[in-house]
């Protein structure tokens, strides 16, 4: 291991330049001398978070005939599960980073009174990481509930530039009421800071990409830098070449394909927008320039941002908002033409219901290229994808009849071992989603966390006895 002029490098060390800040990835220089990677990293190493809602449920969850059909849930439990045939079939390949739990409820989702009935496409959202009820107002009143990804983000997020960054695939713009007498503001987040705070999700890539690599510029440079053609590690290029030269091998080696990460993601950026802005006929014409019109295309930069963002610890939270109840989208390439809300609305029938099923498939199998990032990229001794927990879900569990009960969730990733992996757990009937928020919170560190939204106690992850008999 080679330390520069037998020193280690700070974990939160800067290559700037005029209008750039670049992060370094954990490097072995920032071990201290003398110490083991395994005796520091208790200090500077919790577990990253990333919360993903997809909305409006999921064929086979909620609804007795799509259940009957397999179409969501494994079949069996244990560690003997099944994905053919389900949405999450294009998990297969990581079904030992997979936990899945079904026969988790979301009642903080459902109309209280009879004024709230028929609202559910615009409270559910707000309710995914908070699991509480939205208080009913098209106001400045909102009041909900702090949510998950605020309560590890105020807990662990601190010590980086950035405690969070919340992203969206939609447009999430609306300004005022959206109907049935609820704000947009419990629609457009899931991200929310206080119960009265709705934090703003980013949908435009390069916008994070300027949060990620932009800071500490003036506005003007950063627009200057934006108009320029070539790369922002021009800007910093004397300190890269100082900087390799001191690194010892296997430093430069990863500090190299960091930076190429960063130049490719770059050339990317710069396509979308040079494709959007050549005049020719968008599918989105309402987004802006940096938002590629492909979904596929949309999600991957927004995934491979996220890498980078925690590669160079500039932030250890992400919540990610992949769709709008409401959407028209169609998705091609799931093979189905159907437009994703008339789709959700599937009547119970069964030619319907694996309609909605291809949407559902398509959308999980987005993130085996989340997956193979974070596991390609090592932090320490460990891949980054062993550091992370991915939480993957919806408010609600049936679209056809709005309902919460039997919700979609999984979780992906090791979370420095608060997840076990290779599991399907189904929870006992009536179990609140928040249990299971809950129990991943405290496995991550907030073990003084004594509840959670409408938790009645914290969940299990270790497989019981009946589903040791299905293994």
């Amino acid at each position: 291991m080679h330390f520069i002029t037998g020193k280690h490098l700070p974990r939160r060390t800067f290559l700037r330049g005029m209008s750039a800040a670049v992060a370094l990835p954990f490097l072995d220089a920032m071990v201290p001398a003398g110490r083991l990677w395994r005796s520091v990293k208790k200090d500077i190493d919790p577990a990253r978070l990333i919360a993903i809602e997809m909305v409006h449920g999921a064929a086979g969850t909620g609804n007795s005939t799509g259940e009957s059909l397999g179409l969501w849930n494994p079949k069996g439990l244990g560690a003997g599960f099944d994905l053919s045939g389900t949405s999450l079939e294009p998990l297969e390949s990581w079904r030992d980073y997979l936990t899945v739990i079904s026969n988790t409820d979301v009642r903080m989702a459902e109309a209280y009174r009879p004024a709230e009935i028929g609202g559910d496409h615009f409270r559910s959202s707000a309710v995914f990481l908070t699991q509480t009820h939205p208080r009913q107002t098209q106001g400045s009143d909102v009041h909900v509930g702090k949510s998950l990804d605020q309560l590890y983000a105020n807990r662990f997020g601190r010590g980086t530039p950035i405690p969070s960054v919340q992203l969206c695939i939609e447009n999430v713009d609306q300004a005022g009421g959206c109907l049935y007498g609820y704000s947009c503001a419990y629609t457009d987040s899931i991200s929310w800071a206080s119960p009265t705070e709705p934090l703003p999700m980013i949908r435009d890539p390069r916008v994070v990409f300027e949060q990620l690599f932009g800071s500490g510029a003036s506005p003007e440079e950063r627009e200057i830098r934006l108009r320029d053609e070539g790369s922002i590690l021009d800007w910093v290029s004397n300190e890269v070449s100082d900087l390799m030269r001191e690194l010892g091998q296997s430093d430069r080696q990863r500090m190299d394909q960091y930076l190429q990460n960063v130049r490719e993601i770059e050339r990317r950026l710069q396509r979308v927008v040079e494709r959007n802005m050549s005049g020719e006929e968008r599918e989105i014409p309402e987004a802006p320039p940096g938002v590629p019109d492909s979904f596929e295309e949309h999600v991957k930069l927004m995934f491979d941002l996220q890498v980078l963002a925690f590669q160079s610890d500039m932030t250890r939270v992400f919540s990610f908002k992949m769709g709008r109840d409401v959407s028209h989208r169609v998705y091609p390439e799931s093979g189905s033409d159907r437009p994703f809300h008339p789709a959700s609305h599937h009547g119970g029938n069964p030619e319907a219901l694996e309609a909605f099923a291809k949407i559902n498939r398509y959308h999980v199998g987005m993130l085996p290229h989340l997956l193979e990032q974070l596991h390609d990229s090592m932090d320490g001794e460990s891949s980054l994808l062993d550091k992370t927990a991915i939480i993957y879900g919806s408010p609600i569990a049936d679209g056809n009849t709005h309902n919460h009960r039997r919700n979609p969730l999984f979780m992906l990733g090791g979370a420095n071992g608060a997840l076990p992996g290779g599991l399907h757990l189904k929870a006992p009937d009536g179990t609140p989603m928040a249990n299971v928020f809950l129990a991943l919170m405290q496995n991550m560190g907030m073990d003084d966390l004594e509840s959670f939204g409408d938790s009645v106690g914290s969940f299990s992850f270790r497989v019981p006895n009946v589903a040791r008999a299905n293994d």
